[in-house]
């Protein structure tokens, strides 16, 4: 299978030589990025030393940071493209590949920045507002990119409404190393991935507090059920949510210290301000840009999310961390399904 990624970051670095890794395989896999510097010296280097640094990449993964271009020579007979870029530059993407007509994917997570005429939306509604006619979908789950490069054993969940889509995911992705699973309901997996990073901000605020492991399990067991309530709203599956892309990706995240929205919450928690935290991280956190617009669409959905909402008030600087603890611990009793 020939197989293009689109975004020389860790995560599809670490996909791409994933893929091109897999001797059984026989996949022809080239990874692209828009800074052609930084791809000349991946390629000579064989390692790219930004984002996975001390991972050798597989000498038969090929480089390119060729325009884009649908009838150039990069995607000429390509099988699946792989947009491996952030939420912020997924409508832009999307848009240079409406006319395609190979299955293509997304691997971010989140919801994109809101503008002045709408809500953040999911990647799956920018999909339909740009490239409406793409066979599309996502590769999600429970995965630091940094393990995934080093083959370390890995569970992901191939989401579309297209059974194409689904089958070329595990054809392309699935190895000794790494399992992928299918499912159908796109829209809860992608809701899974974006309000896990909202929520491990907040692990990582009661872990920085010192609060205990009673208090972090409270945390991503009332967190899932967040999670639920919104996804469910949204036209989601509840089952999906204690999957891979829910229960799974949470705990990693919440938990695992190369998360780096567990990040922030751990250095909001040591006193830092947001921009220290996030200069500090020199990578993206979604859960820093979509907890707004998570809570956004609770309210405008009537759905019940203090967690992501004690989050928000957090990040704008209207409550301290203690405060913010206090508001959660403080709310009235209720029933635990309610």
């Amino acid at each position: 299978m020939k197989i293009i990624v689109l975004g020389a970051g860790a995560w599809g670095t670490a996909l791409a030589a994933s893929a091109a890794g897999n001797r059984r395989s026989g996949h022809s896999v080239t990874l692209w990025g828009r800074d052609a510097k930084q791809v000349a010296e991946i390629q000579a280097e064989r390692e790219n030393r930004r984002y996975l640094p001390g991972v050798v990449l597989p000498s038969s993964l090929c480089f390119s940071a060729e325009k884009l271009d649908l009838s150039g020579r990069l995607l000429a007979s390509a099988e699946l493209v792989v947009v491996a870029t952030p939420m912020a530059g997924l409508r832009q993407m999307l848009h240079t590949l409406r006319a395609w007509r190979s299955p293509v994917v997304w691997l971010c997570k989140g919801f994109e920045t809101p503008i002045v005429t709408s809500h953040g939306l999911l990647a799956h509604e920018v999909q339909a507002q740009e490239a409406p006619d793409l066979i599309a979908g996502v590769l999600s789950g429970p995965s630091f990119a940094l393990e995934v490069a080093r083959a370390q054993p890995t569970a992901l969940v191939a989401a579309s409404s297209h059974l194409l889509v689904r089958q070329a995911l595990v054809a392309a992705f699935h190895s000794p190393t790494l399992r992928v699973y299918a499912n159908d309901d796109l829209e809860g997996v992608e809701v899974g991935g974006a309000v896990k990073n909202v929520l491990a901000i907040a692990t990582g605020l009661c872990d920085g507090l010192g609060l205990g492991m009673n208090a972090r399990a409270a945390l991503v067991t009332r967190g899932l059920a967040e999670m639920t309530r919104l996804g469910v709203a949204l036209g989601a599956r509840a089952e999906t949510f204690m999957g891979l892309s829910g229960l799974g990706d949470l705990v990693l995240t919440a938990t695992g210290d190369l998360s780096r929205n567990r990040q922030v919450g751990l250095a909001l928690a040591a006193g830092q301000s947001l921009a220290q935290a996030v200069a500090a991280l020199g990578h993206v956190a979604e859960g820093v840009y979509s907890a707004r617009t998570v809570v956004q669409r609770a309210v405008l959905l009537g759905v019940d999310m203090p967690i992501s909402q004690a989050v928000v008030s957090l990040l704008d600087g209207d409550l301290a961390p203690a405060q913010a603890v206090a508001r959660l611990m403080g709310r009235e009793p209720t029933a635990e399904l309610a």
